[in-house]
């Protein structure tokens, strides 16, 4: 996501940068870049014009021109005025009310509201401790009941049993009485949606909202919709009173419109984010975080979470042991690539890495993607325990047998054991240095292995 947006900002900035000292109109040729690249991420025109006013009336300050480094003042302030723009704060999902606490998942027919709720009702179950109930008041898609089961299994959550012929409202009811009968904390209805607004689809969703009194109305949109998305949610919060937005496909929308402008022109914080197909792949908005990411800053924060989530203690501890004692060995290797896919895939890491966008381009020139680290664990899965394990009583028999297994050139299995050579002497340099207490800087600096690895 933002991937257009990111690369035309980080050519302003990075003339305005080259410049040193700025006059007012170095300031207002940047302003003018920045506009033409949000309109052309399909950021709302009144967004557009609202944000560069902002920050213009505080880029030419006298402070900011002849500051000591003016150039990155003014990113500083496009970078406040971005987070200010998205909300400021991350604001979660609300459950401050009696148990149990309805949700009400609303949107367009194809916005992905159904899935959102299976991902969400997961998401509250492992994160939040909460016991959740899902309920699917959509009587008119086929087979849309039946999907919200199916994907309730896949998350392990209970979804209210199927009553033919019974109608949204009472289904609403049903479900409520169900979940206080049976000790659930949070129950998720999730409503029918239409390929357009109209009138049914409005009065229906109110007269649910009257029914059950939700502490939070989630509206569920598509990001690559883009303006469409937009105008749904100022069309929803006028009619219906949404609390919070729900962006989904978010991982297939390079340019970002949608979420820059839906804050701005509905009001309502952006509380969530679908960044995959998986049922674990809902994450929460957080301005600053997607603010620094726009502006090639990364999200550092977001990294290290995932790790958190992803990595066992136990296994992390394991494998540091036998880093430091020089044990490291392909099989290690092999599980730092499904490591890597489990937080996202190269794509997904290399987004919340700061001043990755150059890198990026060279590492897709150079083939360095998901298929490579695939193609390398599948050459290692075709070697034998012995063999993954020892890596030195690879000959070349062997090596020309396992590029047969694995679907490679034999030049690739040479590739993948020089990597590997190279990672080990580091990891016993720092094997011995810790043992020495000489873990400095300095001696940190000593370990980067030479240009051209992994080549």
């Amino acid at each position: 996501m933002f991937e257009s947006l990111q690369d035309k900002l980080g050519g302003v900035f990075s003339r305005l940068t080259r410049r040193g000292a700025l006059k007012e109109s170095d300031v207002a040729e940047a302003m003018r870049e920045v506009r033409v690249a949000l309109l052309e991420a399909d950021v709302a025109l009144p967004v557009v014009r609202d944000f560069v006013r902002k920050v213009q009336e505080q880029a030419v300050g006298t402070e900011v021109l002849r500051g000591i480094n003016p150039a990155q003042q003014v990113i500083k302030i496009v970078h406040d005025e971005l987070v200010a723009m998205l909300g400021s704060e991350q604001e979660p999902i609300n459950l401050r009310a009696n148990p149990p606490v309805p949700v009400l998942m609303v949107g367009l027919q194809g916005s992905g509201k159904t899935t959102t709720s299976a991902k969400l009702a997961l998401k509250l179950t492992n994160k939040e401790n909460k016991k959740v109930l899902l309920a699917s008041l959509d009587v008119y898609r086929p087979a849309a009941q039946e999907q919200l089961r199916v994907l309730g299994e896949q998350a392990g959550v209970k979804v209210l049993p199927v009553i033919p012929g019974q109608m949204p409202v009472d289904i609403a009811k049903r479900a409520m009485q169900a979940g206080a009968l049976q000790g659930y904390d949070v129950v998720i209805l999730d409503t029918a949606g239409r390929l357009a607004i109209d009138e049914a689809l409005m009065a229906e969703v109110v007269a649910v909202k009257a029914a059950v009194n939700p502490a939070e109305i989630l509206l569920v949109v598509d990001s690559l919709t883009g303006q469409d998305a937009v105008n749904t949610g100022k069309i929803f919060k006028d009619r219906v009173g949404i609390t919070g937005i729900a962006l989904t496909r978010v991982d297939g929308d390079a340019r970002g419109g949608a979420a820059l402008s839906m804050r701005a022109v509905t009001g309502c914080p952006i509380k969530l984010l679908g960044v995959g197909e998986k049922i674990d792949a809902l994450d929460d908005f957080h301005p600053a975080r997607v603010a620094s990411r726009i502006l090639g800053m990364g999200d550092v924060v977001s990294l290290v979470e995932k790790a958190a989530a992803t990595i066992e203690k136990e296994d992390a501890e394991k494998l540091e042991q036998k880093m430091l004692k020089g044990q490291f060995d392909l099989d290690d290797l092999a599980k730092q690539f499904r490591q890597m896919r489990k937080m996202g895939g190269m794509d997904g890491l290399m987004a919340l890495l700061p001043g990755v966008g150059k890198v990026k381009k060279q590492m897709a020139e150079s083939n360095i993607n998901d298929q490579m680290l695939a193609r390398q664990e599948a050459i290692i899965l075709s070697m034998t325990r012995k063999e993954r394990r020892k890596p030195d009583v690879l000959n070349g028999s062997r090596r020309r047998r396992i590029a047969a297994g694995a679907g490679v050139q034999v030049q690739d299995v040479n590739r993948l054991l020089k990597q590997f050579q190279q990672m080990a002497q580091v990891m016993k340099k720092m094997g011995k240095l810790q043992k020495k207490g000489a873990m400095s800087p300095q001696a940190l600096r000593n370990l980067i292995p030479p240009q051209g690895y992994g080549r």
